[in-house]
């Protein structure tokens, strides 16, 4: 269907009252750069609508009724004020109604009623129509003082780009919606409706910046973000019925982990983040990959956020379809397109080989063992293997990366058990588990993990199907402990192989 409009915009006229006598209202701003940006991701001028000589005591207006029917989308300015209008209102209630005539106020999984919310408003007193809309919220909240304020293109830098940061949200999703809108006769998916559905978790408030990035990222890359609304109630029972049914419909969570607790919701002792973290964990036995990231320098003051983040570190389920990083947040977004998307395998027959008759082997240790596998490396160089020794750079994207090339193109895998500890121990396993998706085509000719001082009753205890435990029977190197791991390296050496890699993550 054709509309002669396609946005109203719906607020109280006492939020378009200027802030510096003589410049234009907020409203005014805000309905001028809609009209900007939402002109540029459509590629024509947009049709907004807002009628400015209104007053909160006129009756309503005929005109206003045989409108609304022919706009496309609703855009609700709530604040306070429009909560306590009832002009305001019913604007709303004859756009909801107004849109049954033509299928419903929903297209797909989107609603053609949009919230901004430019003050802060209790939920409870937002429109019945929009109440469970996830809406955009054009204020930030102080962590210091826990004050809100609004952002406005008057109020500095930084307030100024978060403006046009939340500004390019909201028009973004107009504008997939009214592309739609524009040939219901041939209807396309909206964004996200092709590439796959990724959960979101909501976080802390100081990571909320990020997340928003991140959803921004995702959003534009084509994938619908869950949560896509919001819950039913806060109630805990409520709260985790609602977050298992969005995450049913996703194939990857993505949880981000701050230094705050977060909001317990009524009726448990459990934040929202460690909330969804145990859900996300239950749903990946079945077919959920998860994602864990952490601030590289994460400063926690809470007794219940210090206890979380011990959890996660010592948590066996996350090396089932899940990875815990610890790194700068680009490589987060690095980390999710590659689960979202891993590379394709590479052909068998094109691995790059090194010197003839020289197998790669892959030797990772923890930075603080770097002295102790000294002798273990000579020995390996000395029976014929080629060794390089691990990189540890203060870019941790070049770290990580090259640890990766190194799991794709080696021939066999040596572990050293050494400084690091159980869990670092099983995160190496869990990498190599995953090897497959980093684009390796063949299987390991050996692979081991060298228990090494200091020991522990963990280490003593070690056993794994997954690969050979060799213990070091003194606090010196003895060549025996390798005696298996060779021979298995010396019976599968039957044709030529490559260099060999010493590594660590």
């Amino acid at each position: 269907m054709k509309f002669a409009d396609d946005v109203f915009i719906s607020y109280a006229h006492l939020d378009n009252q200027a802030v510096v006598e003589g410049q234009p209202g907020w409203i005014s701003r805000f309905d001028r750069a809609l009209k900007i940006r939402l002109g540029q991701l459509l590629g024509r001028e947009p049709r907004i609508w807002r009628d400015p000589k209104l007053q909160g005591n006129d009756f309503f207006a005929d005109t206003l009724v045989e409108r609304l029917p022919e706009v496309a989308v609703l855009v609700a300015v709530l604040s306070p004020r429009y909560a306590n209008s009832d002009w305001c209102r019913r604007e709303m209630s004859t756009f909801q109604a107004a849109t049954e005539a033509h299928g419903g106020s929903r297209i797909g999984n989107k609603s053609r009623l949009f919230k901004v919310i430019k003050t802060p408003l209790p939920l409870e007193n937002h429109p019945p129509e929009v109440e469970s809309l996830l809406g955009y919220e054009f204020f930030c909240v102080d962590p210091e003082t826990g004050r809100a304020q609004e952002l406005d293109q008057t109020f500095g830098q930084e307030m100024q780009a978060r403006y046009w940061q939340k500004l390019d949200d909201l028009a973004y999703d107009l504008a997939s919606l009214l592309q739609v809108l524009d040939d219901q006769a041939t209807p396309t998916p909206l964004a996200g409706a092709g590439k796959g559905n990724v959960y979101l978790a909501e976080t802390s408030s100081d990571l909320q910046p990020q997340r928003e990035a991140l959803r921004r990222d995702l959003v534009h890359q084509g994938y619908r973000v869950f949560p896509d609304r919001l819950p039913p109630s806060w109630l805990a029972a409520d709260w985790e019925a609602f977050v298992e049914q969005q995450l049913a419909a996703c194939k990857l969570s993505v949880h981000l982990i701050g230094s705050q607790y977060g909001i317990v919701p009524e009726g448990t002792q459990s934040s929202i983040v460690a909330l969804q973290y145990e859900l996300a964990a239950t749903r990946s036995m079945s077919d959920l990959a998860r994602l864990i990231w952490l601030p590289p320098e994460l400063a926690l003051s809470d007794e219940r956020q210090q206890r979380f983040v011990e959890q996660l570190h010592t948590d066996a389920r996350l090396h089932r379809r899940g990875d815990l990083l610890q790194t700068p947040f680009e490589d987060l977004k690095t980390a999710v397109y590659r689960m979202l998307s891993p590379p394709a395998e590479a052909p068998r027959s094109r691995e790059p080989q090194a010197a003839e008759g020289v197998i790669r082997i892959y030797l990772i240790c923890d930075e603080r063992d770097l002295e102790q596998i000294a002798p273990l490396a000579d020995h390996l160089f000395s029976e014929g293997f080629e060794v390089i020794l691990p990189l540890f750079d203060p870019d941790e994207t070049q770290a990580r990366l090259d640890h990766e090339e190194n799991l794709r193109l080696c021939d066999a895998l040596l572990i050293y058990y050494g400084q690091g500890n159980e869990l670092w121990q099983r995160r190496k396993l869990s990498e190599l588990r995953k090897s497959a998706g980093l684009g390796r085509s063949t299987a390991l000719r050996g692979k081991a993990i060298y228990v090494a001082p200091p020991l522990t009753p963990q280490k003593a205890r070690l056993r794994t199907h997954e690969a050979l435990v060799l213990q070091q029977p003194t606090d010196t190197f003895d060549p025996s402990a390798l005696a298996t791991f060779m021979g298995e390296l010396h019976a599968t050496d039957t044709a030529p192989a490559g260099d060999v890699k010493l590594g660590a993550l």
